[in-house]
Parts: structure tokens; C-alpha cells; sequence
């Protein structure tokens, strides 16, 4: 195998991560490490994955059009994952 810069990244992993920083305190939800990933995967889980490749390190600014495009999408499947974990958080 050969050395690249170029990364393959789940970018609905950024945008839910980027969501959860705020929906989690606004619904004054759990924000342990085990709650907070428990969240991320189930709101994941519902998400289309959006693989991009980048080179190592670059901004994705350039997808803040794609981005725009799943708002909704993130913020619904996140507020419904922190109720799944609230109901039966594992901490």
C-alpha cells in the first residue's frame, strides 16, 4: 500500500459532532463520554453516511453548501437519539 495525503472522511460525522455541541446543552442532556458517543452512534445510525475525500488537514469549508442541505436532517436525528439515551443511558 502506498502513502497518501488524501483522507477518506464521513462528513455527517462532522456535521452531527458540530450539531451535538449545541442541541446537547440546550436540551440539558447528558454530556458523559459514554452518553455523548451512545448519541453520536444512534443519531449516526440514522444518517446517510457523506464520504469525501480530502487531503490531510484541509478545512471543509468547501461543504458548508452540503452542509446547509442536512440541518434538519442532523438536528432531528440527534434530538431524537439524546431522548433514546435519557430514556436508558448506560453510565
Amino acid at each position: 500500500m502506498f502513502e497518501s495525503s488524501l483522507v477518506v472522511k464521513n462528513y455527517m460525522e462532522v456535521c452531527v459532532q458540530d450539531t451535538m455541541k449545541v442541541v446537547l446543552p440546550r436540551m440539558r442532556a447528558c454530556q458523559c463520554e459514554h452518553c455523548y458517543s451512545d448519541t453520536m452512534a444512534i443519531a449516526l445510525n440514522d444518517l446517510p453516511p457523506r464520504y469525501i475525500v480530502t487531503q490531510r488537514g484541509e478545512l471543509y469549508s468547501k461543504l458548508s453548501k452540503l452542509r446547509q442541505q442536512f440541518d434538519v436532517d442532523i438536528v432531528s436525528a440527534v434530538t431524537k437519539a439524546i431522548v433514546i439515551v435519557e430514556r436508558a443511558p448506560r453510565h
